[in-house]
């Protein structure tokens, strides 16, 4: 979607931090609605529909996941979570409830306005479907199940090709491991976070050319992401 003037929903109690986010998104060209509980800010997504909703964890009247729930249930709107929790355990149940992201206090304002435009890029219901994805050397080739790096064609496996795609149309988000189990073997797969890992090696063997830049990143105990870079072209 077009992100100027992208409408920002920001859940958070505490009002020196939504003041200092307020004056850093607005500055960004964002758009920016407050709500201090999780109840003021479930009603406030619901009748002000905004873009994006960053919403931190610890509210005073209910816990963030819940609120993430209750959103859930009628809107795929992108949901950033921000927390000061650091716990690998917490990351996963909000991610498996829904967020697209998490990004834990204290953060870089660079790296949450990144986060935020990664959010705001993401394929919504109704799009057409990928056909070309590029990110710095690498480009698929969705129509022809075509991966080249630098130029050069790589071939891919059938799961390879799958999991490399999954990255690509959710780029840097956050990916859990059992999302990603569940997209590649179904819900039911058993062995999936091995098979996973052994993927994962493997599809880094052909793909990462350059150590500095690498295209999957590993979140540690929670999953992974696609670092999206700049094209070289």
């Amino acid at each position: 979607m077009n992100q100027a003037g992208a409408r920002v929903l920001l859940i958070d109690d505490e009002l020196q931090i939504r003041r200092i986010l307020r004056l850093t998104l607005e500055a960004n060209g964002f758009t920016v609605i407050e709500a201090a509980t999780g109840k003021e800010g479930v009603y406030l997504a619901a009748v002000e529909h905004p873009d994006i909703v960053l919403l931190d964890l610890g509210l005073p009247d209910t816990d963030g996941v819940a609120v993430l729930k209750q959103i859930r249930e009628w809107s795929a709107v992108p949901v950033i979570i921000l927390s000061v929790r650091n716990d690998e355990n917490g990351k996963v149940a909000a991610l498996e409830a829904g967020a697209d992201d998490y990004i834990t206090k204290p953060f870089g304002i660079k790296e949450l306005i990144a986060r935020l435009r990664v959010a705001l890029r993401h394929k919504k219901p109704g799009e057409e479907e990928l056909q070309e994805f590029r990110n710095g050397g690498l480009a698929i080739d969705f129509v022809n199940y075509q991966v080249t790096i630098n130029g050069a064609e790589t071939k891919l496996t059938v799961t390879e090709f799958n999991l490399l795609s999954l990255f690509a149309k959710n780029a840097g988000k956050l990916l859990t491991h059992n999302h990603i189990v569940k997209e590649l073997w179904g819900a039911y797969a058993a062995g999936g976070s091995q098979k996973l890992r052994v993927h994962i090696a493997q599809l880094r063997k052909k793909i990462e050319t350059e150590p500095a830049r690498p295209y999957i990143i590993t979140e540690t105990g929670v999953g992974y992401r696609m670092k999206l870079w700049e094209s070289e072209e």
